[in-house]
């Protein structure tokens, strides 16, 4: 083999050398790139769970609903000065239930209600309680037990955030209520839609409704 063809020989041999060492290092900078992306997804995905989270709970700590804004936005009847009152009190300073206020105060539930602690109130507006037809409404405010048993039905001895709220709740009045939806539409018994939920007082929490509710029993 002459001179000139040993050299030209070696430096092939050279530079397939040098390919095969550089496509070895990219496949071994691609291994590494996919290991590192593994651990970037991941993080990515626990930090979006995170983030659901945190709205799911910044929800649960905060009123709902369109008929939130008719809540004066200062003052003993707003949600911030709900939160520091009993709940039969608070309902007195919320200019959607002075029906409800009246009908507690004839039951005698007044006290009841005030000292219960961490129950939910489902709280029937007045046009919720204008549905009943006006001899009805009389009949039911003069029959103390069976008012009783009417409000004593929109009571749940627990305190129930909006996640918890769909299912089946136990009441004071031994009967069941049961709620369907998510997010911030819910209805109750199927017919009473919830216009502000989720308003705190010092012992409950209230879920503003536009029907009243009738125990079956």
């Amino acid at each position: 083999m002459s001179r000139v063809t040993r050299r030209t020989t070696f430096a092939a041999l050279l530079a397939a050398g040098a390919l095969t060492v550089g496509l070895t290092g990219c496949s071994s900078d691609s291994s590494s790139s996919g290991a590192n992306a593994a651990p970037a997804t991941s993080a990515m995905a626990t930090a979006s769970s995170a983030a659901t989270s945190a709205t799911a709970a910044a929800m649960d700590g905060q009123p709902f609903g369109a008929a939130c804004a008719a809540v004066p936005k200062d003052g003993k009847g707003s949600f911030s000065g709900m939160a520091t009152d009993p709940v039969a009190t608070a309902a007195s300073n919320n200019p959607l239930l002075s029906t409800l206020v009246a009908a507690v105060k004839q039951a005698g539930l007044v006290d009841t209600l005030n000292s219960a602690k961490n129950i939910t109130v489902f709280a029937p507006t007045d046009d919720a309680f204008a549905k009943i037809p006006k001899a009805d409404l009389d009949a039911l405010l003069a029959d103390k037990a069976k008012l009783t048993k009417v409000l004593t039905y929109h009571v749940a001895p627990e305190s129930i955030t909006p996640a918890a709220l769909p299912g089946s709740h136990t009441t004071l009045e031994g009967g069941k209520v049961t709620a369907t939806g998510s997010g911030e539409d819910f209805t109750v018994n199927g017919n009473a839609k919830v216009l502000c939920g989720n308003v705190h007082t010092s012992n409950a929490t209230v879920y503003i409704v536009d029907t009243v509710l009738m125990p079956t029993s």
